[in-house]
């Protein structure tokens, strides 16, 4: 049976047929592929490294201070240009080294993806044009990065490390993170959603999904929401939810039959449905997320001054970004996606 939905998948494809092959085998593809990537650096600089060595970060801890969910996305440091001792220091590599180090997906259509219709192979997405602009506005050259492929669960881990400067990868603002890292203002709003075969009788974050088995990435907001709902009867207790550690697995699982649905940020959901037109989104977001730029807690000069790049970002550059990599999935009208005003809460 699944043989047959992959079959109906692959051919519907279209314009990303060569992408289906490299989801179908995303499960080996993540276990082979070196964790630095960085067209042919070696990931040295900084504090150097690698992610398979480090261990995962505790379980889960106190929310931060009196942080609320509804105001986490403003709790971070006015926007500054100054240069500080993490910037100075990233200025100061040597030779190869003097790039920008940042966590991001490289599996995730539109955001951060290989095209392999390039022949370069390069990373391309949303996530992808924001770090170009910040290794531009620090270093002055937009290609002074060496980009780290990094599983959703080990997002937190690498930023701790610091192993990466940064991670920009569709990752969601909110409490219990803000204890751990230090995130820039909100760069794009989103929602959980569920993300099901046409065929399923599954009809959105609802009872439909009784009996049924969902997958999440671990670590992510879906696994805690899904996981807390249950427990609180917002959803039926025989949801059965199955974790992995990075989101496109949860994709390949879908295809492959081995799960009812995804629940995942609807921005992630609506790539992967265009990647699969034998899926589609089923009823409407549950929650309001904001995705921001994760740094190290100590690194408020370069939280600051990715804080101003946003303004100038905002104002001259994210919607063309938008346009170039989203509107065919979310939509032309941006407006759902586009962030609140930013506000700058944090004082110490």
């Amino acid at each position: 049976m699944f043989v047959r939905r992959l079959r109906s998948s692959l051919r519907g494809w279209g314009g990303v047929g060569a992408m289906a092959v490299g989801c179908v085998l995303a499960l080996a593809f993540v276990l082979l592929l070196p964790l630095t990537q960085s067209h042919g650096e070696s990931g040295e600089g900084g504090d150097g490294g690698t992610l398979g060595g480090q261990g995962l970060a505790n379980g889960s801890q106190a929310k931060a201070g009196s942080c609320q969910e509804s105001e986490a996305q403003n709790d971070t440091w006015s926007p500054s240009s100054a240069d500080g001792p993490t910037i100075e220091a990233i200025k100061a590599r040597k030779g190869d080294a003097r790039k920008l180090i940042v966590g991001v997906d490289q599996n995730s259509y539109r955001w951060g993806y290989r095209n392999p219709n390039n022949s370069d192979a390069d990373l391309e997405g949303f996530d992808i044009d924001l770090v170009h602009q910040i290794a531009r506005d620090i270093l002055g050259d937009a290609n002074a990065v060496i980009f780290k492929a990094i599983p959703t669960s080990q997002r937190i881990p690498a930023v701790q490390n610091k192993q990466v400067d940064m991670v920009v990868r569709t990752m969601t603002i909110n409490c219990e993170r803000l204890d751990d890292v230090a995130f820039s203002a909100p760069y794009f709003k989103t929602g959980q959603q569920v993300l099901a075969p046409r065929s399923s009788s599954i009809k959105g974050y609802d009872a439909t999904l009784a009996h049924k088995t969902v997958c999440t990435a671990d670590t992510s907001t879906a696994f805690k929401k899904v996981t807390a709902d249950k427990g609180s009867g917002k959803l039926p207790s025989t949801v059965k939810v199955v974790t992995v550690p990075n989101q496109l697995d949860c994709l390949v699982r879908l295809q492959l039959g081995e799960v009812d649905a995804v629940i995942t940020d609807g921005a992630l959901a609506a790539s992967q449905a265009a990647q699969d037109p034998t899926l589609k989104l089923e009823g409407p977001a549950v929650t309001t997320e904001y995705y921001g730029v994760a740094m190290n807690k100590s690194a408020q000069d370069l939280v600051r001054r990715v804080n101003q790049i946003l303004v100038d970002y905002r104002a001259d550059g994210w919607q063309a970004s938008y346009d170039r990599w989203l509107s065919a999935t979310l939509g032309t009208d941006s407006s759902a996606s586009k962030p609140p005003a930013p506000q700058y809460l944090r004082k110490s």
